[in-house]
């Protein structure tokens, strides 16, 4: 698949969420994310956020039952790991959990070449903090 105005080809999750502020916030003192773009509700509240991680995009979106993209708080569970390469793993989980995550797996080294950590964050979404070793 080849779009005229893209490069290259890269993923941007997009985590859905109850309440998509919180969590803008949250990623902020969590990674180091940035604010790229915001659209908001009529109320004042955030329907979608364009937010980057040292230049990888991901995105937050308000829930949606209709097309049933739900967050992990409604279904009491997660549908996948968000896998995250940092420089330093130890501190990158240091800072998440600092910032109210939740710590499920220590970072520790595997015999497959890794270094990797899970945090849970307050949102319910599960971030695996890693880089090759």
């Amino acid at each position: 698949m080849k779009n005229a105005s893209i490069s290259s080809t890269y993923f941007a999750p997009q985590l859905t969420l109850k309440i998509v502020l919180p969590a803008m916030e949250f990623y902020k003192k969590a990674f180091g994310a940035t604010e790229l773009r915001r659209w908001s509700n009529p109320d004042g509240s955030v329907h979608v956020a364009e937010m980057e991680i040292d230049g990888a995009m991901f995105h937050l979106h308000e829930e949606n039952s209709k097309s049933k993209q739900l967050s992990p708080e409604t279904l009491n569970g997660a549908t996948s790991l968000i896998g995250i390469f940092v420089a330093d793993p130890h501190q990158a989980v240091k800072m998440a959990e600092a910032a109210g995550g939740r710590v499920t797996n220590p970072v520790q080294d595997y015999d497959y070449g890794y270094r990797q950590g899970v945090v849970i964050d307050p949102f319910g979404h599960q971030w695996m903090i890693q880089k090759k070793i």
